[in-house]
């Protein structure tokens, strides 16, 4: 693994496959894929884009094919939803994880934030498509997005029991509900000034069932490819534990020995305690990983850890707060006899949200303001009509994501 710094309150309305018909009906899809694989001369080794759908041309894909491609064995498959229908964004982002793990990558030109029929019929049509091209593992089915589309990719997930993994980026479930279990393995990232960080890290705490969270430095964007690629690596191990793959010791002892390396240059105490906590996790049966079970039993006996940890999970609820306060403020914008004040108390907040993100050192403060002041900004249009505060607003905008 890369070394991540680590491991929320959700931004505007999520864009997920919230009805019951529309879940169903794209579990099923993904579920009677045909396994036959019809001969296809679609380049390997290089992003094709667009790639339309042979049942609806109207549907198209950026598809990325190994280079080693055969329809002679059968090929995992990560099919990806892009917010606003960049498929060959998240195809680039994936395309050396595919190649070193052998995965076709199938992403969306159509699925974009938005009502979510709209990504349902993408995603169908998309799936039947790539299943009649390719040989298809249908065990070894991954589903990804970023932003409105993981919230896209877990909703199909939550609707269909033989989905493998989910790598989840900048947003979680359609309902932005932390969950303690679900049947598929989760790999969740963030940005440190992604305005979903907080919900993000609550979808990690929240889980006993397989998952781990990379944070990185950045906003609310993709990931960088080193943690694209060790996301394929990670569902990797996971399918080796589930049996959905061979056992693969070589590949084990490699990904086992980059995590201790990210262990080894990671200092805080707090990030050092995740890390160990996934490793013996993800490793406990596959290789002897006593030494990191005793480091992990010694270092949560410590009162120095203890206290880290909870330093951590003080300031994770206090952005929560935060920004629900900020919400029921919002709230009283159309109450008369209370808006004066509550326009007062917006503008005192959105001062020092200000003042923390413009701070000159990046400290764990200035991220924070940077994030809930993204969030309150970029969430504001579908919480809020009032036309003054939507002007406040604007004067408080962030640059970049």
């Amino acid at each position: 693994m890369s070394a991540p710094v680590r491991r929320t309150y959700t931004h505007a309305t999520p864009v997920a496959l919230t009805s019951k018909t529309s879940l169903v009906a794209v579990a099923m899809a993904v579920c009677l894929w045909a396994s036959s694989a019809p001969a296809q001369t679609l380049p390997r080794g290089v992003v094709v884009d667009p790639v339309p759908c042979a049942d609806d041309p109207a549907q198209t894909y950026a598809l990325y094919l190994p280079s080693n491609y055969s329809p002679e064995r059968s090929w995992s498959v990560l099919l990806a939803f892009h917010p606003a229908a960049l498929g060959r964004q998240m195809a680039e982002k994936f395309q050396a994880a595919a190649e070193q793990y052998g995965y076709i990558v199938a992403a969306s030109n159509n699925a974009r934030n938005g009502p979510h029929a709209i990504s349902a019929a993408a995603a169908q049509a998309m799936g039947t498509d790539v299943s009649r091209r390719f040989s298809v593992d249908l065990q070894r089915v991954y589903l990804t997005g970023m932003s409105g589309g993981a919230r896209v990719a877990l909703g199909i997930a939550l609707g269909n029991p033989n989905i493998a993994g989910v790598v989840a980026s900048s947003a979680g479930y359609p309902d932005s509900q932390p969950r303690e279990t679900v049947p598929f393995p989760v790999f969740g990232t963030a940005g440190t000034e992604d305005f979903n960080y907080v919900e993000m890290r609550l979808l990690d705490r929240r889980l006993s069932s397989p998952h781990f969270l990379a944070v990185f430095d950045g906003g609310h964007t993709l990931p960088p490819v080193e943690i694209a690629t060790d996301a394929l690596a990670w569902m990797e191990l996971q399918a080796i534990r589930s049996r959905r793959r061979v056992r693969d010791d070589a590949l084990v002892g490699r990904m086992l020995e980059k995590r201790r390396a990210a262990i080894a240059a990671t200092s805080g105490l707090a990030d050092t305690h995740y890390l160990l906590r996934a490793l013996v996790s993800d490793f406990s049966g596959l290789a002897d990983v006593t030494a990191e079970e005793r480091r992990l039993d010694e270092m949560s006996r410590q009162s120095d850890v203890k206290k880290a940890l909870k330093r951590e999970r003080e300031m994770d609820e206090a952005e929560v707060r935060l920004l629900g306060e900020i919400i029921d403020l919002e709230g009283q914008l159309g109450d008369e006899g209370r808006r004066v004040v509550a326009m007062m108390t917006l503008r005192e907040r959105l001062s020092t949200l200000s003042r923390r993100a413009a701070a000159d050192s990046d400290t764990p403060e200035r991220r924070q303001g940077r994030r809930q002041l993204r969030w309150v900004v970029a969430g504001a249009s579908g919480r809020v009509q009032d036309r003054e505060y939507l002007a406040l607003l604007e004067q408080h905008r962030l640059q970049g994501r």
